[in-house]
């Protein structure tokens, strides 16, 4: 069975930075492109940046290109995703999945961005 377990999250300044961890278990990890989804109160739960199984190829939202990064270690089974230069707009509950989310959603992890 398919789990995962987001990490990281917190209430940082707008400016600050941020670190999530997405551990997944029960899954031939590296053989699947991964995302960071992110859902704001209020609105539907949105992709914001991707990572391909092998090459390791990213893509990233409009709304965060520049300022996240998506990294992943598949011999730890674990994606990241680096948050710089956070704004207000950012907060929200932060999940990953597999890039067309067919795995159970974790608990997700909660970032607030004060401003």
């Amino acid at each position: 069975q398919v789990r995962l377990v987001e990490s990281g999250g917190g209430l940082v300044q707008a400016g600050g930075s941020l670190r999530l961890s997405c551990a997944a278990s029960g899954v031939m990890f590296r053989f699947f492109n991964m995302g960071w989804y992110r859902q704001a109160p209020g609105k539907q739960r949105e992709l914001v940046a991707s990572i391909t199984s092998s090459k390791g190829s990213t893509n990233y939202a409009d709304s965060v290109k520049g300022r996240f990064t998506i990294s992943r270690d598949n011999a730890k089974k674990t994606v990241y995703l680096q948050m710089n230069s956070l704004k207000s707009e950012d907060t929200a509950v932060y999940y990953c999945n597999e890039e067309h989310h067919l795995w159970p959603w974790g608990q997700g992890t909660q970032v607030t961005v004060s401003s």
